[in-house]
């Protein structure tokens, strides 16, 4: 099945958008990168790494977005006396094929001589993206993940067990799905257990589940936002099961963290919980940070379940917002893409819901904007934590 006209990429991989991505290296850059970015529109879009000391978590997430397959070009911006390894990224960028340069406030007379050296640089790498070749890209090349944010009583009985329905048709139709979150997941280990494909991922799912309870046990403080009990939910539990929902029934694939693509089809749990004890705080300290750790492992668009009402966006790819509330539906129509809650209210059944979420998935990948899109949306956040993921985090996944 034939979804769009993609973004042919040097890895083989096709992308579904086709941007410019300004990213700035430390926070001390960011208004720079910031001013670079204005007035291009929403081709052009602003990532970013506040903090100044190192951190492998930061360089490999930093790598895969600006080598994303959405992405076409990239402006990397340096305050000059940072730790980021600069060079590094600029040449995994330009080893995966697509244009970029780099500006150095330090070394480029400051700000307004590195606002304009880098507004040129975003002119000339619009002008080379225009080159980029298209193909035809099918249902079985798209990744597509999932998160709930803004959680209420109905995300677990509407919004979230229709994203099931979607994952179950897509991955059946040789779509690659991710969804999230093992803080989310606790108490769920043993459901879960038995749809993974073999014992080995079983136990991987196990254990990411059992240390993301370790973690927050340390924290003393779990997932679970006041919000969600102003929502309706009761206990971390209920909680758990309705984030469970999200991910259907079809057999578990393997287990990645953040900036891991997935080795295959099917769908994977993401483990978003740092290795070893506690050390930069909350894991996941917003939900977009959770939006962006998935589109560094390679989705091309999210679904985003709320009850409550989230409208936040993110750079590099578009979100679709499935409305769980009926009520919540209602008020905030312009920004929902899907009205789950319709379910409640006996104006339709959860295949219908997930069949709606299946084609609207179908048409942003089209190249319709999803509503957050095209109000402007564009949310990045980007914390310290720390993998033990052995491999470089400047390994943009290139196969020439």
């Amino acid at each position: 099945m034939i979804i769009a006209n993609g973004y042919l990429r040097k890895d083989g991989r096709k992308g579904i958008r086709n941007v410019v991505v300004v990213a700035y290296m430390v926070q001390c850059a960011s208004h720079v990168a910031k001013k670079i970015a204005e007035g291009f529109g929403d081709d052009v879009q602003l990532v970013g790494f506040t903090g100044c000391y190192p951190n492998d978590h930061a360089n490999r997430i930093m790598t895969r977005l600006c080598t994303h397959p959405n992405v076409g070009g990239v402006v990397v911006v340096a305050l000059g006396c940072e730790s980021f390894p600069r060079n590094a990224l600029v040449e995994a960028v330009r080893e995966s094929g697509r244009s970029v340069e780099l500006v150095v406030i330090q070394e480029d007379g400051g700000t307004a001589s590195s606002v304009k050296k880098g507004r040129d640089a975003v002119s000339r790498i619009n002008e080379a993206m225009a080159d980029v070749p298209r193909a035809p890209m099918s249902i079985d090349e798209l990744v597509v993940g999932t998160v709930c944010g803004g959680s209420d009583a109905t995300s677990g009985i509407s919004a979230n067990p229709a994203v099931g329905l979607f994952f179950d048709k897509f991955v059946a139709d040789g779509g690659t799905g991710i969804f999230e979150e093992t803080g989310e997941l606790i108490g769920c280990e043993e459901i879960i257990r038995h749809r993974s494909a073999t014992p080995e991922i079983g136990e991987e799912v196990v254990e990411s589940i059992h240390k993301a309870a370790r973690y927050y046990t340390i924290m003393g403080h779990g997932s679970f936002a006041p919000g969600n009990a102003e929502g309706g939910l009761t206990t971390q539990e209920e909680k758990s099961m309705g984030a469970y929902a999200k991910s259907g029934s079809c057999s578990i694939s393997g287990v990645i963290r953040p900036g891991q693509i997935p080795s295959g089809k099917g769908l994977y749990l993401m483990d978003v919980i740092p290795d070893g004890e506690p050390r930069f705080g909350f894991p996941n300290i917003n939900d977009v940070t959770e939006i962006i750790e998935m589109a560094a492992s390679g989705c091309h668009l999210m679904l985003y379940t709320t009850g409550r009402g989230s409208v936040a966006g993110s750079a590099v790819i578009p979100t679709i917002k499935v409305c769980a509330n009926p009520e919540t539906y209602r008020r905030m129509t312009e920004d929902m893409d899907i009205d789950a809650g319709r379910v409640l209210e006996g104006r339709g059944t959860l295949p219908d819901v997930g069949q709606e979420i299946y084609d609207l998935v179908v048409e942003v990948a089209g190249g319709t904007p999803s509503k957050s899109e095209a109000l402007g949306h564009r949310e990045f956040e980007l914390p310290y934590k720390t993998f033990a993921i052995e491999e470089s985090p400047f390994d943009c996944g290139c196969t020439s």
